[in-house]
């Protein structure tokens, strides 16, 4: 019987063990990590480029771990660890107004009053202010004006009957004074171009595009002496370039000089403004001939 009870007194103290309540605190806070930062450096005293290096570089992203089993009513205190206060300390101290962002006013500048129509050169127009449109008459058959000569009545009554001019030989270099019958080349050339000026379409032929000049009388080289063409374009002798069918020797802007002040059209390709130089000195030398276009 007396084994019994021992049998029954283990088996009780086996199968207890006594409870121990928690021990709980209320109220109780963790200790809050807090930061002091030393005083503003004065980015003014850094040098250009590292100022533009700290704008430039990126702030370092912190991780809060939040408390488990979070509830709205109550909010554990933060909790950083040791890697994130090591990614705190390597945050550059600088100024606070480095990363704020601040409203930028992108009022568009004030509007000029408008500006009225451009005016559109005439391509007819005459010399630009400074310049007169008359010039010293350097040739009896040439008039004060700009590329304009006397017309073939008047000359005749004159008894100015030949036009001479300056060439040189492509050949031997030499320089000399030729002249051509006045009647005789004019009417050689109207008749000309009142034969084809309907196959021309206001386009000057090759035969004016690239002429053929004269013999040398020195040399006796064909197609070698080429008119001497005055670098000054109120100089130059018109008519002696007419009369020798030799206008196509001239420049484009030559031909452009004389189209202006004769009041004609001086756009487009040099085959067209050679062809209404010819109708244009045609037209002086005899007004009521079939020179127009």
């Amino acid at each position: 019987m007396q084994d019994e009870d021992d049998e029954f007194g283990l088996a009780l103290s086996l199968s207890y063990r006594p409870t121990y309540k928690k021990k709980t605190t209320s109220n109780t806070t963790k200790p809050q990590l807090s930061l002091s930062l030393p005083p503003s450096v004065t980015s003014t005293l850094l040098p250009v480029t590292y100022q533009s290096w700290l704008h430039h570089r990126e702030i370092p992203h912190v991780e809060i771990a939040a408390a488990q089993n979070m509830t709205p009513s109550s909010l554990d205190p933060f909790q950083l660890s040791t890697s994130h206060e090591v990614l705190i300390a390597d945050i550059p101290l600088t100024e606070p107004l480095l990363y704020t962002t601040a409203s930028v006013n992108q009022e568009s500048p004030v509007a000029g009053p408008p500006r009225g129509p451009r005016k559109r050169r005439n391509p007819s127009q005459g010399p630009r202010e400074g310049k007169g449109e008359t010039v010293p008459v350097l040739y009896s058959w040439a008039m004060d004006r700009r590329a304009t000569v006397r017309s073939l009545e008047y000359l005749l009554s004159r008894k100015i009957e030949t036009i001479t001019g300056l060439v040189q030989c492509k050949r031997c270099e030499k320089q000399y004074e030729m002249g051509f019958d006045l009647e005789a080349k004019f009417v050689e050339i109207g008749a000309f171009i009142s034969e084809n000026k309907s196959f021309m379409r206001d386009r000057a032929p090759s035969v004016w595009m690239n002429p053929a000049l004269p013999r040398c009388q020195f040399c006796e080289q064909e197609n070698s002496a080429k008119p001497v063409i005055a670098n000054k374009k109120r100089k130059i002798n018109w008519l002696f370039l007419l009369l020798g069918q030799m206008l196509g020797c001239c420049t484009l802007d030559q031909l452009k000089y004389f189209c202006k002040h004769t009041k004609n059209h001086r756009t487009g390709a040099k085959d067209r403004v050679l062809f209404l130089a010819y109708l244009g000195l045609c037209k002086q030398l005899d007004p009521n001939g079939p020179f127009d276009r």
